[in-house]
This record gives C-alpha cells, sequence and structure tokens, in this order.
C-alpha cells in the first residue's frame, strides 16, 4: 500500500477544508555554500557504461558534444560527471589518487578542461570509505578527504559525488561532515553529493542539509517500473527537507536506456520534475530516439523542477493508485500531476480547491501543450503507467482596489501551508481551520495579518497596478522557538528576503516595488532547520495600487 506522507502532508485551503500534518524531527541546519540554488542538471555514466571498456575519456568528450548539439546544454543540463572505475586501483606515492592512463590518457585535468570550454561543468565520484563500490576496489576517501578535496579542486572539479561503500562503520555524519569541509577549505565552489543511500541512523535527509547540497534517499536505481516508483514513494515523505541548496535525490535518470515505454518514461521525468529531484542523464544522448530526446528536453517540465522557489511537490489525494501531486511555483502557478499507477487507463481527478487555488484557472498541459480553462474541476484520462503534468493559472481573484489596502482584506489567488491553513487577521494556531489567536510578534499585537506556517505561499493578483508592499514580520509567540525565512516574489523574481528570523528577534520590516508585477508571491520557508513550530506572522501586509486605468475619451462628433 502507497504511503502518504507519513511524516508530512500539506495542508492546503482557501477559506476552509484541509488535510492534516505532522511534524517531524529537526535537520541540520542548511549548508547555504551558495550552490546548487535549483536541482542539479547534468550528466552521470554510470546507468549506461558501468564500469565496462565504454567509460573512458573519449565517451565523455563525445556525450559532452552530444549535449551541446542537441541542445541540452542550453536546455540547463550543465554538469558532466564521472562515476566509479575513472581511478587506478592504488594512490601513488605521495598518496594522489591517479587517474586510469588507459581509460583517460590525457588526465582528469584535461577532460575538465574539455568538458568546461564546451560552456558545461564537471564532476567526479568517490566514497566515504577506504574503497569505492567496484569490486575492483579503487581507492575511497575516508583519511584522505582534505588530500583528494585538494586534488579535485587543482582539477577544476565543479561537484563531488560522495558514495557510502567500503565505509568500516564509521558514522555517516562524521564522514560526510569531514569530507564537506574539506571541499570547503579547497576555496573552489563543488557542489556535494551525499550517495548515503537512506541507511543511516539518525536518516540522512535529518542531517543532509548541513552537509552537503543534495543527498541519495534511496539505493541505486534500475531501469524499470517498479524500482523507479518506489523511488517515488520514498521522496513523497520527504518534501520537508527539500529546498533551494539542499534537496532529495532519488537517484540519476534512467530514461532512454530501453527498460521502459516511453509512457513510463513521462511519468519518470514528469515526477523527478514535480519532486524538485536532481536531472542527471544516465543515458547515451549520442544515440538517443527523437522520443527520448523530447522528454529530456520538456523546457516546460524542466522549468517545473528548477523553479526558484524550490518547493518539492506534496501529495493533495491518493487512492487506488490514482495520485494528484500539487506543487507551488515562484509566480504564483501551481503545478499538477495526475499518476495512474495502475494497470489499465483512468480518470484522475482533483479540483481547484483540493490544490489551494480559488475559483477558475487555467491549465497547461505540459506533454500535450494544449491549454483549457476550468471552474473547479481538474482531470484528464490518464493511460497506465501515465501522467498527465498542468502548469495551473488561477484567475479566482479581481484587482486590487486604489489606494492602500491590507492584503489580508483581498482574495487570494492561492494558498498552500505546512500546517492547518493560512489562517486570516489571525495566527496560524493549530490544524483547525479558525483556531488562530491575535496575531503577536515580541509582545506586539496585531490585528490584521496572514498567520501561516512553513513551508508556506500565498499569492495575490496585481494586475500591473500597484507600486508598493510592507509588512512587518516574525514568529508568532504562540510559539518558544521556530526559525523561518520571510520572501516576496513578483512574477516568479524573489524581490525581498528576510534572512532567518526567529522567535526571539521580534519584527522585522520589509518592502518591495511591485511596480509592473501581475502576481504577488508571499512565502515562507524552514530555514533550513526543518519545520517545528515555524509559527510565521504576515503583520499588517498593504499594497499600494493605482485606480483601474480610465477608458478611453470619445472622439469628438463628426461636422454636420
Amino acid at each position: 500500500m502507497r504511503r502518504i506522507a507519513s511524516l508530512l502532508t500539506v495542508f492546503v485551503t482557501i477559506a476552509a477544508g484541509a488535510v492534516a500534518m505532522v511534524t517531524s524531527p529537526t535537520p541540520a541546519l542548511a549548508i547555504e555554500n551558495g550552490l546548487a540554488r535549483t536541482p542539479p542538471m547534468g550528466f552521470n555514466n554510470w546507468n549506461f557504461t558501468h564500469c565496462t571498456g565504454t567509460f573512458n575519456e573519449a565517451t565523455i568528450k563525445a556525450v559532452t558534444d552530444a549535449f551541446v548539439a542537441k541542445g541540452l546544454r542550453d536546455a540547463g543540463y550543465t554538469y558532466v560527471n564521472l562515476d566509479d572505475c575513472w581511478a587506478l586501483p592504488q594512490r601513488d606515492s605521495q598518496g594522489d589518487l591517479v587517474p586510469d592512463p588507459v581509460r583517460f590518457p590525457s588526465g582528469i585535468r584535461a577532460l575538465a578542461d574539455y568538458v568546461h570550454a564546451r560552456g558545461m561543468k564537471f564532476g567526479i565520484y568517490t566514497s566515504a570509505g577506504t574503497k569505492t563500490c567496484n569490486t575492483a576496489g579503487f581507492p575511497g576517501g575516508l583519511g584522505h578527504e582534505r588530500q583528494d578535496a585538494t586534488l579535485f579542486a587543482s582539477w577544476g572539479v565543479d561537484y563531488l559525488k560522495y558514495d557510502n561503500c567500503n565505509n568500516q562503520g564509521v558514522d555517516a555524519v562524521q564522514r560526510y561532515t569531514a569530507m564537506r569541509d574539506a571541499l570547503a577549505a579547497t576555496g573552489r565552489p563543488i557542489v556535494f553529493s551525499i550517495c548515503e543511500w537512506g541507511q543511516s541512523t539518525p536518516k540522512v535527509w535529518t542531517w543532509g542539509a548541513g552537509t552537503g547540497n543534495l543527498w541519495r534517499t534511496t539505493g541505486d536505481i534500475s531501469d524499470n517500473w517498479s524500482s523507479m516508483i518506489s523511488r517515488v514513494h520514498t521522496n513523497d515523505d520527504l518534501a520537508q527537507y527539500a529546498g533551494p541548496g539542499h534537496w532529495n535525490d532519488p537517484d540519476m535518470l534512467e530514461v532512454g536506456n530501453g527498460g521502459m515505454t516511453d509512457t513510463e518514461y513521462r511519468t519518470h521525468f514528469s515526477l523527478w520534475a514535480m519532486l524538485s529531484a536532481p536531472l542527471l542523464v544516465g543515458s547515451d544522448v549520442r544515440t538517443a530516439s527523437t522520443a527520448t530526446l523530447a522528454i529530456l528536453g520538456n523546457t516546460d517540465l524542466i522549468a517545473v523542477d528548477q523553479d526558484p522557489l524550490g518547493q518539492q511537490a506534496r501529495i493533495v489525494s491518493s487512492s487506488g493508485g490514482l495520485v494528484t501531486y500539487r506543487k507551488p511555483l515562484s509566480n504564483g502557478d501551481l503545478a499538477v500531476a495526475l499518476l495512474n499507477e495502475t494497470g489499465s487507463t483512468a480518470t484522475v481527478s482533483t479540483t481547484t480547491a483540493a490544490i489551494g487555488a480559488s475559483g477558475g484557472a487555467s491549465l497547461k498541459d505540459l506533454w500535450s501543450k494544449q491549454v483549457r480553462t476550468t471552474t473547479g474541476t481538474i482531470s484528464a484520462s490518464v493511460p497506465s503507467h501515465g501522467t498527465v503534468v498542468y502548469r495551473v493559472t488561477p484567475t479566482g481573484a479581481g484587482a486590487p482596489p486604489a489606494g492602500t489596502s491590507q492584503l489580508s482584506d483581498r482574495t487570494m489567488l492561492s494558498a498552500t501551508n505546512g500546517w492547518g491553513p493560512v489562517e486570516v487577521d489571525h495566527s496560524v494556531n493549530s490544524q483547525t481551520a479558525g483556531d488562530g489567536r491575535t496575531l503577536t510578534i515580541g509582545g506586539t499585537t496585531f490585528a490584521k495579518g496572514l498567520g501561516a506556517h512553513a513551508p508556506s505561499s500565498v499569492t495575490y493578483h496585481l494586475g500591473g497596478r500597484c507600486s508598493a508592499f510592507t509588512a512587518d514580520v516574525g514568529v508568532d509567540d504562540e510559539v518558544t522557538a521556530g526559525r523561518v525565512v520571510f520572501q516576496v516574489w513578483l512574477d516568479g523574481v524573489k524581490v525581498a528576503d528576510s534572512g532567518y528570523v526567529t522567535g526571539s528577534q521580534g519584527t522585522r520590516h520589509l518592502t518591495a516595488d511591485l511596480t509592473g508585477a501581475t502576481t504577488l508571491l508571499l512565502a515562507v520557508t524552514d530555514g533550513g532547520d526543518g519545520i517545528n513550530s515555524d509559527h510565521a506572522d504576515w503583520a499588517n501586509p498593504r499594497i499600494t495600487c493605482a485606480g483601474a486605468a480610465a477608458a478611453p475619451a470619445s472622439p469628438p462628433a463628426a461636422p454636420r
């Protein structure tokens, strides 16, 4: 039976009606090295070469060239990453790793330069153990963290995948923290990919954000439906741990390797995008079919994956193998995926109210590209093992009035919240709609505002007629903990950020220039330390807007 967010389900509401949530253990603070602000995209050779003789310098160069020639680099695929078997089985007399001269006769630095010269970035692999995972026994990084990190930096490495084999029973947090610190000490920006497989206690997603930019949540994926969908099931429960700079990683893409149908590969790609997962191609794009390239090059779905708000999708409903996901986007839209896991075609349905949108909406099918409108129902006939993804643009709110007005008096386009509904003119308090208290921050009470709980997003229609936004923000006094970040987004661009705010800091004042903006999104993130007690108040959130444009004057009457 499918697990539906045993750690977290999101509460979505506009006026009333919701689903519940249970909080979870507190993870470490986010690493905040400025990297991987959206999920990494690129290539890893393992799924199609493994450790065979085809894994070599010529193959990697040809694949890099294919990413450029076929438009994948320009679609956002950035990293060209080597996996296991690039080194000799023994370190040299200085203790350094040595590239295999048969596989890589020009050396790793020359290969990195080749990749960089084509506008892409270069990644490499080792393991947080005495040896890597391949049975040939290539040397791992345990006890050599500083030396290996320094060597990688000297080669121009931009990304490190750090595996978990032969770890000698050393604590996972200790092993991965040592490499994190070693990479930081080089001074070179290197994305740190923790490949721990979700086996440690505590689980990697509870400490990964403080250690790496992404972390594998499962063992290796295989090129079949059951393996792929099981990784989705695991990541369904982990949305609260993901965000800009720190992502859940359900493993590489199998799209194009031949073990699934094109319908299943479209589902694979769709769900990775909804889950804000890294998009690392694991097939040989040199020989990719037209269908494979169409999947990998779906720029609408890439935009969903790469949306800078960075909120991973959550389940809205799941019954009998028919599943609906919802993901807020930075411009106020919502991505909605309708998944059919059953063995026959089925209608999968939800509503705008269920996904947190107000009234009607425009729906764009991100595979067929067809656009239609709805007054409430969102549904599709979905083939077996298929997924339909809509980009939903809510249209249910009118233009704001002239003058300065309180946002809590305006109709929301959409609202999502991590605990209970977004409350109007009250704190979030508990899960039940309408149970909030007077908004109180640092002992000061506020009659007007919004009570939210991370992760949260609330959107409003501006219609290009507004000029200014102001609010006082802070953690509500109804909790003694909490650490959040308040953000203001306009049409998908972040224009204001509070920085970390805790319950002991009182209010912070946020302002934003709204000139020309169509949609305003107010977001609250968890500050990188989990979602416990993140009761976040937008006190006195106000917008200043102009009146509606005057109708053009009637032309003078023609002379008789």
